[in-house]
């Protein structure tokens, strides 16, 4: 196949990907990256004062450290490692001791005997295929699966919503609750169908090689992945904001690591009529608001072996759960909102001065909420490790009107690019087998609005140069 000039704008975990995979093909790249630094919301700082790091952005990695882009790359032999905690993630439960989602099927059902059978009947195929599983969920939904009957065996797990899953299924509450909190990460209300899929897709990962931390922060992947570039020949441009096509070199593929809004204002004229109108009436769902704090020791669980999880599903019981989740989905803010904390500097020395910890948090709240949710966040984490309060030293409040100057992409707080609510979950963002396509001759989309969504994994990066290669290859 002839190569070659391509741009890439926007320099995101998915934008990169894509340049990679180009370059690897012997392409000429250039990346146009508004932010004085490559990474998007993949980025690491020391906003929590000197000798900290604190992840601006995502901080816990089932799938990055599954993915099949990052493993193509070898971003292991250009640097990255991880750091795994004693259990991946912690529920603490008002009264009762935390439950824990164990790095072992086993481990995690001797914590609840009567819902053993069930939880093993939802999980042990997929903690069993969990690579194959990921594979699948990475790939584009509208098409062939790497793994078909894997995919149909997933699907009939998925099908269903969380609220009513985790009723059906199990009787303790340790079970549903920690079911509840793993689906959860849809960021839709726990009745919306397929909701179950995230409980199940998220708990095998955890329960295969757990959710790890990038040692040094999340914005070590991204150093690796530049290192992986640079070898490459990738020219980067940092500072430059791309807001009209015209602007770019002439290239035979352009990428566009953006969500549906910055598509329109960079080359909304030139995109077909029927795709002009679906990314106008795009929804971008569920905000988070995030709180990073600066402890002078370990936050103060209740349940000590809390301190040793790298993530922590702050909220109560499942039914507690799915109240705040509706809640949030219909527009309202909750008063004991869903609070995802991660700590790093438990298992990685090098994330905060000795004897000091840095917490990541954040709670999910109304898209586009403009009110102050810290003291809600400081509550509920309060509410099961008392105490908590008294170790603040220092924290920084990041609202989602905070988190869309940062990133663009992170639309009112959205972190995935976009609801997966209704239609968008499948047809993201249109009902396309080449959904990457923006029907431009050359013009391709390669962010999280498109298959599979957000995380930081590269996929929809790697999904995209490889359909623009394909096309290419059949004109």
């Amino acid at each position: 196949m002839k190569t070659g000039k391509a741009n890439i704008v926007g320099a995101g975990p998915n934008g990169l990907i894509a340049a990679a995979v180009l370059a690897e093909q012997g392409w000429d790249v250039q990346v146009f990256e508004r932010n004085p630094h490559p990474g998007g919301a993949a980025a690491s700082g020391s906003t929590l004062g000197e000798g900290t790091i604190a992840d601006l952005g995502a901080a816990a990695h089932p799938f990055a450290y599954g993915s099949r882009a990052f493993a193509h790359f070898d971003l292991a032999g250009h640097g990255l490692e991880w750091d795994f905690h004693d259990y991946p993630l912690a529920h603490p439960l008002d009264d009762a001791d935390s439950v824990f989602l164990h790095q072992d099927l086993e481990a995690t059902m001797e914590q609840f005997p009567s819902d053993a059978r069930a939880w093993r009947l939802l999980h042990e195929p997929l903690v069993r295929n969990a690579q194959k599983i990921l594979d699948n969920a990475t790939s584009p939904l509208l098409g062939i699966p790497p793994h078909p009957v894997l995919m149909a065996r997933f699907g009939l797990r998925a099908l269903l919503p969380a609220k009513v899953l985790g009723a059906a299924a199990f009787r303790t509450k340790q079970a549903a609750a920690l079911f509840a909190g793993s689906s959860a990460h849809s960021m839709l209300p726990l009745s919306h169908p397929f909701t179950s899929g995230f409980g199940v897709l998220f708990g095998a990962l955890g329960q295969s090689w757990g959710w790890p931390v990038a040692r040094a922060g999340t914005g070590s992947i991204i150093e690796a992945l530049l290192r992986v570039l640079d070898d490459l020949g990738v020219q980067i441009h940092t500072g430059d904001q791309i807001t009209s096509l015209a602007q770019l070199p002439e290239a035979q593929l352009t990428f566009l690591d953006l969500t549906p809004r910055q598509v329109l204002q960079l080359a909304g004229n030139q995109l077909p009529g029927n795709l002009r109108r679906r990314f106008e009436r795009w929804r971008y769902g569920t905000a988070a608001y995030k709180v990073d704090y600066l402890l002078d020791g370990p936050i103060p669980w209740r349940d000590p072996r809390t301190s040793q999880a790298g993530t922590v599903h702050v909220i109560g019981d499942a039914a507690q759960l799915a109240d705040a989740e509706h809640h949030v989905g219909s527009g309202r803010m909750p008063d004991r909102p869903f609070v995802m904390v991660v700590q790093p500097s438990s298992a990685d020395a090098s994330r905060a001065p000795a004897g000091q910890h840095v917490i990541w948090s954040y709670a999910h709240v109304p898209q586009g909420y403009g009110g102050d949710a810290g003291a809600l966040i400081d509550a509920q984490i309060e509410r099961f490790a008392p105490g908590f309060r008294d170790r603040i030293m220092h924290r920084v409040d990041t609202g989602p009107a905070q988190l869309q100057a940062w990133d663009p992409n992170l639309v009112g707080g959205d972190i995935g690019g976009g609801s997966l609510a209704g239609t968008q979950q499948f047809f993201r963002p249109t009902p396309s087998l080449n959904p990457y396509s923006l029907g431009v001759p050359g013009l391709y989309l390669c962010s999280s609005s498109t298959p599979p969504g957000g995380g930081v994994h590269g996929m929809a990066g790697w999904n995209a140069a490889h359909r623009a290669l394909d096309d290419l290859r059949e004109s």
